[in-house]
C-alpha cells in the first residue's frame, strides 16, 4: 500500500434473540450493527514513527519503531501467518514499554494495548511507519461490540499494511470487501485483539464485525446465516449502568432455585430465536407484512420472558411502553438490567412517528439512533464513499 491511504470500517453487533439463555447452551442470534467503527491508515510523514489516534476517547500516541524493534522477538510471527493468542508475558512486556500499570483496565489503555499487540504481532520484522485514526459511531460500554469492530478495523488495516492480505482497486465509489479466506484471517486476529481487551470473549462480537449480516451462536459454535434482510430499527441506550456478571449470577441463581420454571422459559427462548431465524431465511428480498408481524410477536415474547428470568429494568419498561403507544415494538438487548433495546420499524413507517418516538425517548433521557441491523461485515471504502460525519471528523481530528 506504499503511499496510499486505507480507509476500513466494521459493524457493531446486537443480540436479536437469546441473550441469556444462550449460556445455557441454548441458540442466540447476533446481527450486525449499521454504527460502524471507521479506520484511517497512512504512511506516516516521519518515516521513524508509528502514531495512533482515537480521538472518541481523547487519545493520540506516538512511539520510536526503533523502540518498538526491541520487542519484535517476542512477538515473531507464527507459521503461515496464523494468528497467535497473547500470552500473559507478552502482554506484561506491552503494558511495561507503554508504561500501563498491571492492574489498570480503562478504555484507554486497553486499546492501547491491543494496538500494540496487534501491530508487532502482523507486522513482525518490518514494522511499517504509519499514521493510524480511529473513529467510531458506537458508544463504548454499552454491549454494542464496539471493542470487536476496532479490533476487527484494525486487524484488516495491518494486515493490508503488510500485504497479507489484498488491497482492492476500487473507483472513487465503492465500498469493497475480501475474500472467504482473507476475510477468515481478519476475524482470527481480531478475536485475539478482543483477547488482549476481555481475556476471554466468546467469539461471537469480531465475528459479527467480519461477516457480518446474522449469525447463530450456540454451544460456542458459530454458524453464519445466509441471505438474510436488512431491518430497520430504532437502537436506545437507557444510559443506565449495569453488571453483565451480576445479570448472569442472577439467571443461573434463579435456574438452580426453581429449575422447572426456569427451563422452559429458558426453551421457549431458544424457540423464539429458532422460529426468527426461519422467518428471516424465508424472506426473498424483503420481509411480508405476515413476517414483519411474526417478528414483531416475536419480540414482544420475548421481552416477556427476560422480565421473568429477572433481567428487566423500569427504563426497559418505560422503553417498551413508550414505543408500544406508537404501535412498535422493543426488547432489551445484551445483557438487560438497563443498557440497551431494539424497536423494529417497518418500511412504510411514518417519519413523523419515529421523529415523535425518538422525542419521547430522548425526554426519559435515552439516547436514540435510527439506524439499521443485518449490516455488511468488515468493509475497506474509497475516501468518497465515506459516511459525512466520518469524512468531517477525519478532516478535524
Amino acid at each position: 500500500m506504499a503511499g496510499r491511504e486505507l480507509y476500513v470500517s466494521a459493524p457493531g453487533k446486537v443480540i436479536l434473540h437469546g441473550e441469556h439463555a444462550v449460556v445455557h447452551g441454548k441458540v442466540a442470534l447476533a446481527v450486525g450493527l449499521n454504527l460502524r467503527t471507521f479506520l484511517r491508515l497512512r504512511p506516516s510523514k516521519d518515516s521513524s514513527t508509528v502514531e495512533i489516534n482515537l480521538p472518541n476517547i481523547g487519545t493520540k500516541f506516538s512511539w520510536n519503531i526503533s523502540d518498538l524493534q526491541v520487542l519484535v522477538p517476542s512477538f515473531q510471527d507464527s507459521p503461515e501467518n496464523e494468528p497467535v493468542s497473547p500470552s500473559p508475558q507478552q502482554l506484561t512486556i506491552l503494558k511495561t514499554f507503554a508504561g500501563i500499570s498491571s492492574e489498570t483496565n480503562d478504555t484507554e489503555s486497553l486499546a492501547v494495548l491491543a494496538f500494540l499487540y496487534l501491530y508487532l504481532s502482523i507486522c513482525g520484522q518490518k514494522l511499517p511507519s504509519l499514521e493510524i485514526l480511529v473513529w467510531s459511531q458506537l458508544p463504548t460500554g454499552a454491549g454494542l461490540g464496539s471493542s470487536a469492530a476496532y479490533s476487527v478495523s484494525m486487524a484488516a488495516g495491518l494486515l493490508a499494511a503488510g500485504g497479507k492480505i489484498s488491497y482492492p482497486a476500487q473507483d472513487n465509489s465503492e465500498t469493497t470487501r475480501w475474500t472467504q479466506t482473507e476475510l477468515t484471517l481478519i476475524n482470527g486476529w481480531a478475536f485475539q485483539g478482543e483477547k488482549v481487551i476481555h481475556g476471554n470473549p466468546s467469539g461471537v462480537d469480531n465475528a459479527v464485525g467480519t461477516w457480518g449480516g446474522a449469525l447463530r451462536f450456540q454451544a460456542g459454535k458459530i454458524t453464519p446465516i445466509e441471505r438474510v434482510p436488512v431491518l430497520q430499527i430504532l437502537l436506545t441506550n437507557t444510559r443506565v449502568p449495569r453488571s453483565t456478571k451480576t445479570l448472569v449470577a442472577g439467571v443461573k441463581d434463579k435456574l438452580l432455585k426453581y429449575p422447572n420454571i426456569m427451563e422452559p422459559v429458558l426453551s421457549s427462548i431458544n424457540a423464539i430465536s429458532e422460529e426468527c431465524q426461519h422467518v428471516l431465511q424465508a424472506a426473498v428480498d424483503r420481509l411480508s407484512k405476515e413476517q414483519y408481524s411474526i417478528l414483531e410477536e416475536l419480540i414482544d415474547i420475548n421481552q416477556h420472558h427476560l422480565n421473568v428470568i429477572g433481567v428487566g429494568h423500569p427504563s426497559l419498561d418505560r422503553l417498551c411502553q413508550v414505543t408500544a403507544c406508537h404501535g412498535l415494538h422493543s426488547k432489551l438487548t445484551g445483557a438487560g438490567g438497563g443498557g440497551c433495546a431494539i424497536t423494529l420499524l417497518h418500511p412504510d413507517i411514518e417519519p413523523t412517528v419515529v421523529d415523535s418516538v425518538k422525542q419521547q425517548l430522548s425526554d426519559c433521557g435515552y439516547q436514540c439512533w435510527e439506524t439499521s441491523i443485518g449490516a455488511p461485515g468488515v468493509s475497506l471504502h474509497s475516501s468518497s464513499s465515506l459516511p459525512e460525519d466520518v469524512r468531517r471528523s477525519f478532516q478535524t481530528a
